[in-house]
């Protein structure tokens, strides 16, 4: 594993902000530099994938975006959400001890329910930048009624509240580190680490019109599946919905 050249962290701190995301492309198109950090208390229009509205209790849980200057062909820039995953698994085992695992494309479980969430978004401009957001269930000690049965939290699972910033400084370390490993190294070592984390692989699963067992990802990132007539599929994006473990 690569040990990434320690980085001087500019972290912005919010009370209270509409999208940490929001504010870090706002300051990454104003030069701000790579690596900074905004982090908010609570957010009242909070981002997550395809276009949904991640809500938080205030105070409870890491809400943090990245500024990513990277150094990486822009048909690998995707690839960066699938090694944060690895990150966020790697930093709740480091603060709480918790065996998290990862379900594809980008969501970070544990005992099947949503801990963390990750949302990339990326502006292709003469110099691309990507935010990566990070959003992660902290001291949450319950969750509104349509949640209760697939959210958790740190707490929940350990039964011990988690100091915040030192739950932001693991995930940074580890976000530090496997961004280095994936730029440095290709993303063959963040495929090896994903797949040993991963919940997805060896499910029944359906991506919008796609249905089978996952069986592998391939080195572009792709979920790749085996459907009931032993056909083969490379999946590129979609919201998975499981099913059992085969």
């Amino acid at each position: 594993m690569i040990e990434p050249t320690p980085l001087t962290r500019a972290i912005v701190r919010l009370p209270v902000v509409d999208s940490t995301q929001r504010v870090a492309f706002a300051l990454a198109e104003a030069g701000a530099s790579d690596r900074t950090v905004v982090v908010a208390e609570t957010q009242t229009a909070g981002r997550g994938r395809r276009g949904r509205l991640w809500r938080d209790e205030p105070g409870t849980s890491v809400l943090t975006s990245i500024v990513v200057r990277p150094r990486l062909a822009v048909a690998d820039l995707p690839k960066l959400s699938l090694a944060t995953a690895v990150a966020v698994a790697e930093a709740l085992d480091t603060v709480g001890g918790i065996v998290a695992r990862l379900k594809w494309p980008n969501d970070v479980v544990v005992r099947g329910r949503k801990v963390a969430g990750i949302l990339l978004e990326s502006r292709l401009t003469a110099e691309p930048i990507v935010v990566v957001g990070i959003g992660l269930n902290l001291n949450q000690t319950e969750f509104p009624a349509d949640l209760a049965t697939t959210a958790t939290s740190v707490r929940l699972e350990t039964g011990r509240r988690a100091e915040r910033e030192t739950a932001l400084n693991e995930l940074l370390t580890a976000f530090d580190r496997w961004r280095a490993t994936l730029e440095t190294r290709g993303f063959a070592a963040v495929r090896a680490r994903w797949l040993e984390l991963a919940d997805t692989i060896g499910r029944e699963v359906r991506v919008g019109s796609r249905a089978g067992v996952a069986v592998d990802l391939d080195r572009d990132g792709a979920l790749v599946l085996r459907d009931s007539v032993d056909a083969i599929h490379h999946v590129v994006a979609g919201e998975l919905t499981r099913g059992r473990p085969h």
